[in-house]
């Protein structure tokens, strides 16, 4: 007598008449329906995955809309194939183990673990994919989502977690709940980086002090580049000599940094920088070099006329800008002549400060700074204007009688020693 309706009594009978005992056919009957079942759960994800490579990809290949792409280069829909071969265990597990129940409640269970773990997969890359989706837009460039992202997916991770240790120990997620909650002081502990992370990362972003792409600076750790990452816990930094940092989220927050996106954003960029002028060379300006810069073409350009007395008449390229007259030192002249050089130089910002002093004099002579901007902020261009500048300061120095200070070389010691 046959059952076509009950695969597992066909089989058993099938064994029978074929001179086994009842034990080893219920056996062999099992065996065969695992393994019928094990083919078509692999045999549906075979088919899952053909379709989306066939059907799925076409289909987004051929729109004109770039965020199912993403979606595609995620592999979102390459994960959920992954339900087809544990919803056929799923549901043909009852009707190949329905002889041994404890087998049956083992495997869905696992079943269930599985596609709980699946679907967290699933979501993750999901949120992911929306998280390149959004790096797409303009937004993205001066808002940095990243800490929330990561922030969502432990979330996905910790409820599906708590899902699966319910399935798993056959417990109320409350009564889990419940015993986590003793743990935890040890749990904020284990995590104290991530909460400090998670905090810092919600004032990073809400006060906006800092960007994926923005130049900073750290005193102290040695951190000078461009942000390359911003995470929940660290922050990923690349030097300009190509090495890469990684410092604590919170540590932006705690500590001082200095961001230069200001600088970057208004198009200028400050040179501040001196050298020394020995003391002993600064005196009043003599007849000698009034008639230099009355008869030198270089002066020309920058001075108008000398009188008696030391008194200096400058052209004046900015209307905005005059010199007090009266009788000036050859310093003073050459703080003159460097201001009109940098208002010429076409790498200097007209619009801003532009402006040379003398600072407090030190044991190694008093210090000249040149304080005015770039209107070039690339590091190259302002590198190369810097050193221009200095270069023609540092040459045209000694035409106003003056000396540049510095401690004493071989060479001097030689020169000194040869005179005697």
């Amino acid at each position: 007598m046959s059952y076509p309706h009950d695969p597992s009594i066909w089989l058993k009978e099938l064994f029978i008449n074929a001179r086994l005992n009842y034990h080893l056919s219920a056996i062999f009957s099992t065996t065969s329906l695992v393994l019928i079942v094990l083919f078509l759960s692999w045999l549906s994800n075979v088919i899952a995955k053909a379709l989306i490579r066939t059907v799925v990809t076409r289909v987004v290949r051929k729109t004109t809309f770039t965020w199912d792409d993403i979606f595609l280069e995620q592999k979102v829909f390459t994960r959920l194939s992954h339900f087809a071969p544990a919803l056929v265990i799923w549901f043909m597990a009852g009707w190949a183990l329905k002889d041994y129940p404890i087998w049956l409640i083992a495997v869905r269970r696992f079943t269930y673990t599985y596609m709980l773990v699946v679907g967290a997969v699933v979501i993750n890359t999901f949120i992911e994919a929306w998280y390149q989706i959004y790096l797409t837009l303009p937004i993205s460039q001066h808002r940095s989502i990243k800490g929330y992202v990561q922030i969502v997916k432990i979330i996905v991770i910790v409820v599906f977690s708590l899902l699966i240790f319910s399935v798993i120990f056959n417990k109320q997620v409350s009564t889990i709940l419940a015993g986590l909650g003793v743990m935890a002081s040890v749990l904020i502990l284990v995590f104290k980086d991530a909460i400090l992370g998670l905090v810092a990362s919600l004032q990073l972003s809400s006060n906006k002090m800092v960007k994926v792409g923005d130049w900073i600076t750290i005193p102290g750790r040695e951190i000078d580049g461009e942000v390359a990452d911003i995470t929940l816990t660290t922050v990923k930094v690349r030097n300009f000599d190509k090495t890469i940092l990684t410092v604590p989220t919170y540590s932006l927050v705690n500590e001082s940094f200095q961001n230069w996106v200001g600088m970057e954003e208004s198009g200028v960029r400050l040179i501040k920088r001196a050298f020394f002028i020995d003391m002993k060379s600064i005196r009043f300006a003599d007849q000698s070099l009034l008639d230099k810069i009355d008869k030198e073409p270089l002066f020309k350009e920058y001075f108008e006329k000398a009188g008696p007395g030391g008194q200096v008449t400058i052209k004046e390229k900015d209307k905005s800008v005059s010199f007090t007259s009266g009788r000036l030192t050859n310093l003073g002249i050459f703080r003159m002549y460097a201001e009109s050089y940098l208002r010429d130089h076409p790498m200097i910002d007209k619009s801003q400060t532009i402006l040379v002093r003398h600072q407090s004099p030190e044991e190694n002579g008093m210090p000249l700074q040149v304080y005015a901007f770039t209107n070039q902020t690339d590091f190259v261009t302002y590198e190369n204007a810097q050193s221009e500048i200095f270069e023609h300061l540092l040459a045209m120095i000694n035409e106003f009688g003056l000396k540049v200070f510095q401690q004493p070389s071989e060479y001097n010691l030689l020169s000194v020693s040869e005179t005697k």
